[in-house]
């Protein structure tokens, strides 16, 4: 039987430092395609390019990952910027059209972090542009990406539950934060101070994680297993 193929949205750097000679490069975290090797799926990572391609590149996979990175756009979702961090227009343009041809061709969707967030503005959700405005901090660096540092609970029934049990630990690397829910989408995962962590809509095969599951695939059971759901289950 043929491997699935898993699509992983690439992101760029225009000046990765001199190592790479300070040139633009296309990237992806390993532990994206290294995760899916090893649950037997086959990475293929899809470049930024013009949005018109998006509905050719999904016709190449049998599913979509979309990774972290940088924020998404308040544009998007009808905000004017309120931070002074940084966005990547072209490619919140490419992913939202990976994003509206994977729903067209009933393509499953695993997102990340940026991922998750992004796939909530596409069906009509907003974010929280900075939550440090709210006195909460998931931002754990300098502690180790696969070391898993705050507690969330899960949904029973939920595809994150069966995953990861009633609650676990996992790792955060975020500032940006779900806040009106799409309503197609249902939250199925939460920190104690009730930022969202997880959210799903099995009917058209979504899930969305804020944690990084790519920092500690080889690291923690648990991140492993969420790879293998995407490419055997999702």
């Amino acid at each position: 039987m043929a491997k699935p193929i898993i699509g992983v949205a690439a992101n760029e750097s225009q000046n990765p430092g001199t190592v790479l000679y300070e040139m633009p490069i296309l990237y992806t975290p390993l532990g994206y395609t290294k995760a899916i090797q090893e649950v037997g799926g086959l990475a293929m990572v899809l470049p930024i390019s013009e949005k018109a391609a998006a509905k050719e590149y999904v016709s190449q996979i049998d599913k979509l990952v979309l990774a972290g990175g940088q924020n998404v756009s308040p544009k998007f979702y009808g905000e004017a910027m309120t931070t002074a961090d940084s966005t990547f227009l072209a490619r919140d343009e490419f992913e939202l059209a990976l994003i509206e041809a994977a729903l067209l061709q009933k393509k499953p969707i695993f997102a990340v972090c940026r991922g998750m967030q992004l796939l909530n503005v596409a069906l009509g959700g907003t974010l929280h542009q900075d939550i440090s405005q709210m006195k909460i901090s998931h931002m754990q660096d300098p502690i180790p990406r696969q070391v898993a540092t705050h507690k969330i609970f899960t949904e029973k029934g939920s595809i994150l539950n069966h995953i990861y049990g009633d609650q676990t630990m996992v790792n955060s690397f975020h500032h940006q934060a779900v806040d009106h829910l799409a309503t197609n989408f249902k939250e199925t995962a939460w920190s104690p101070d009730d930022v969202i962590e997880g959210i799903e809509d099995q009917q058209q095969h979504l899930l969305g994680v804020q944690w990084h599951p790519d920092f500690a695939y080889d690291a923690l059971p648990q991140e492993l297993s969420a790879f293998r759901y995407l490419v055997e289950s999702l």
